[in-house]
């Protein structure tokens, strides 16, 4: 399927989560904010969250400073 990941179109596989998402791209413990067209998805739903056809996704890295 087909969905746009931080203003970049990507192939991705029917039925992926949030969190498999996360996986995939390297990002596994990180500190992060994931949005699904528009809307935060909460930490907590990230396993069960399952991304469609067409969704825009927009993934933030906290990074802390000083």
């Amino acid at each position: 399927m087909k969905a746009v990941i931080n203003g970049e179109p990507q192939e991705l596989p029917e039925g992926i989560t949030v969190a498999e998402l996360i996986e995939r791209l390297g990002l596994s413990g990180s500190r992060l904010a994931v949005e699904v067209n528009g809307a935060i998805v909460p930490k907590g739903e990230h396993e069960r969250f399952v991304l469609s056809e067409g969704d825009r996704i927009e993934i933030v890295r906290a990074i802390g400073g000083g």
